[in-house]
């Protein structure tokens, strides 16, 4: 027997050098480093992120990766590997500059590693971390809170010691695209809205948003003077009568064989506009400078086949590059800025202005159009620069309703940095709309400078940029909607701070203005990048290419109760109210009492999160609905808990009871 045992033991022992013998080394550099994300550029086998040496602190080394905070990856196991290692800093080469973080989870025991803030002309940090037994590590680069300039991260010596399978590098986990918001029900239901302002004698030009089996009659009750519906198409138009500022109390209603619908709706005539967030389409995300009229027309076709226009949606937006401009790879955006009598000239794929926005209005929706204070537009196409006013009347000669107003060159015009400067244009812009016969909403353009949510509505703005472009960091969406939400106090009816589009279906690349592709978040993301702009009262200006709208994209764009959040007529800014690890509870107040709660898992692998009644400032029981699914969970005393997966949501509706 003892015999029998020594064998058994020698046996198992040999395996095991056999098993150790097997054990090498895959280095990061050999993978596929396209599945790598980060904020930058592209990841460089065994260079820097800029392709010079990877140097740390001084030391070079041969082997290795660099890359660009703020991004990461996903590495798949097969339970059989040892150790993850490797030497990680930022790169001298950014000559003191720039900053990360790194962090680094497994699927089985949470977090492995947590750099802290790396910073250059520092000893970088050794990781050795043990993956026995795990099947996925995720890896986190952050940006430390700082910008992403110079943020050069080396991944130095980084290697897998593994005794089965090769390491596979993902972007992320896959998801499948699962549809949460249930078909809209056959009988009506009005949405949108429920706040609209208009200036005295200004034309007014509104489609009732509703859902249901058509044809669909409509009506309003109480309308005043001077305006007419079309009950067939649910279009409002026409200007009312009396020019005394006050406020309508109006009820829309639509019927169908099913059933009936109504709804307030309080028309307030006065100097405010954009009483809600505006919603609508624009071109830049999915053409830049491809745009075209009869792309604009199609858009705006689409926004009602789809349904996009049922919900709400209703300005269809023209960003740059429908001016001429010096010089251009298609000789039709070529030409002279303005005529003799220094009029903007469109470029030849817009032949007639006027005609263009007639047709977006006669769908019942409302046209938009872009411009800069300076002498070019960001693309160098023509600007506004001493032709403002004449610019301004003449938008408003051809119709349109909504002017994005970018600061691009006026960089050139400004003396210094001072707030004064920072104001001068818009000043000057704000104050020539509101002369105007026609109601102009203005989006002020200009990245968060001089910190425009103080006084954006001083100048004549209803919506302002607070952060750069989204398209560069649109991985990091979680962490723009927080630097936003910081500015919840200056955020109120006519006023909206914009962290930019939705970016979700197919877009191109911001960096290489590429055409349309599948937009990078995973299914879960999308839903949190939504619900987080709800919950701040964003504007929700879908900039994905309208052909390409499929079931999953509308699923996230057209729930009109989450939408219902968005458009709250008490216009509350909603920010997040408490973290516990990696989870954020969010909340925003709403008309009657009512509250919007978010409850998100930032964290890379599925996790229960609660909802504390004191992190939320909830009173009492409350009747929970997941406004997703459209359901009610039922009657809650002082706390909800739900599992949340990797940066998904749960968005909620919680009523006194």
């Amino acid at each position: 027997m003892k015999a029998f045992q020594a064998c058994v033991a020698g046996l198992v022992f040999l395996f095991a050098l056999s098993v150790m013998a097997e054990s090498r080394t895959v280095w990061l550099d050999q993978l596929d480093l396209g599945q790598m994300r980060q904020g930058w550029g592209k990841p460089v086998a065994n260079h820097s992120v800029v392709s010079m040496p990877l140097r740390l602190n001084g030391t070079t080394y041969e082997r290795g990766v660099g890359s660009h905070a703020p991004g990461g990856f996903h590495v798949i196991l097969d339970g059989n590997a040892e150790r993850f290692q490797a030497v990680v800093g930022i790169d001298d080469e950014t000559v003191g500059r720039g900053s990360a973080t790194v962090k680094i989870y497994s699927d089985k025991g949470g977090l492995l590693f947590d750099s802290g803030v790396l910073k250059p002309n520092q000893p970088p940090q050794q990781i050795d971390a043990d993956i026995r037994g795990v099947n996925r590590i995720a890896v986190i680069v952050g940006a430390a809170d700082n910008g992403n300039a110079y943020d050069h991260l080396d991944w130095a010596d980084a290697r897998f010691i593994v005794a089965g399978a090769d390491p596979q590098l993902v972007s992320a986990p896959p998801e499948e695209k699962v549809i949460l918001t249930p078909k809209p029900a056959r009988t009506p239901r009005i949405n949108g809205p429920r706040l609209y302002g208009v200036r005295p004698g200004s034309p007014f030009l509104f489609r009732i948003p509703a859902t249901g089996e058509r044809p669909i009659q409509f009506s309003v009750q109480s309308l005043p003077e001077g305006l007419k519906l079309d009950s067939d198409t649910a279009i409002i138009s026409g200007t009312i009568a009396d020019l005394t500022p006050k406020a309508y109390e109006t009820t829309l209603i639509a019927q169908n064989a099913l059933g009936k619908a109504e709804r307030p709706f309080r028309i307030v005539v006065g100097d405010t506009l954009a009483l809600t967030p505006p919603m609508g389409w624009n071109h830049w995300y999915a053409h830049y400078h491809n745009v075209t009229d009869k792309m604009m027309r199609e858009s705006a076709d689409i926004m009602v086949s789809t349904g996009m226009a049922d919900v709400g949606y209703a300005y269809v937006n023209i960003d740059d590059c429908w001016m001429n401009t010096a010089k251009h790879a298609d000789p039709l955006r070529v030409g002279p800025f303005r005529d003799e009598n220094g009029e903007i000239l469109p470029n030849k794929h817009f032949p007639d202005m006027k005609a263009l926005t007639d047709y977006v209005h006669s769908k019942g929706l409302k046209a938009g159009l872009y411009t800069s204070p300076g002498p070019t537009t960001c693309a160098g196409f023509a600007g506004s620069y001493q032709h403002e006013e004449q610019d301004a009347e003449t938008f408003a000669r051809w119709g349109f309703d909504f002017l994005k107003y970018d600061w691009c060159s006026y960089g050139q015009i400004a003396k210094g940095e001072s707030l004064e400067e920072f104001k001068k244009p818009y000043i000057l812009m704000g104050g020539i709309l509101e002369r105007l016969d026609r109601d102009i909403v203005l989006n002020l353009c200009q990245y968060g400078m001089g910190e425009v949510w103080k006084w954006g509505s001083e100048v004549g703005g209803h919506c302002w940029r607070t952060a750069g472009d989204l398209g560069f960091e649109l991985t990091q969406y979680h962490d723009v909607a927080s630097r936003n939400a910081e500015h919840w106090p200056h955020a109120h009816p006519g006023a909206w701070n914009d962290p930019d589009y939705l970016l979700i279906g197919a877009v191109g690349d911001a960096a290489t203005l590429s055409k349309p592709i599948p937009c990078p978040l995973t299914p879960n993301e999308q839903y949190s990048y939504m619900s987080l702009w709800c919950l701040m009262a964003s504007p929700l200006f879908y900039s994905g290419d309208m052909p390409s709208l499929d079931e999953f994209t509308l699923n996230v764009l057209c729930n009109p109760e989450v939408i219902d959040i968005d458009q709250d007529p008490l216009g509350k800014q909603g920010y997040c109210v408490a973290k516990h690890g990696d989870a954020e509870i969010w909340r925003k107040e709403l008309e009657g009492g009512d509250v919007a709660i978010g409850m998100f898992n930032r964290g890379e692998f599925e996790s229960p999160v609660t909802l504390n009644w004191t992190d939320a400032s909830l009173n009492g029981k409350q009747l929970l609905r997941d406004l997703w699914r459209q359901t009610d969970l039922g009657i809650f005393d002082t706390e909800f808990t739900a599992p949340i997966p990797r940066h998904g949501v749960m968005l909620l509706g919680a009523t006194p009871e």
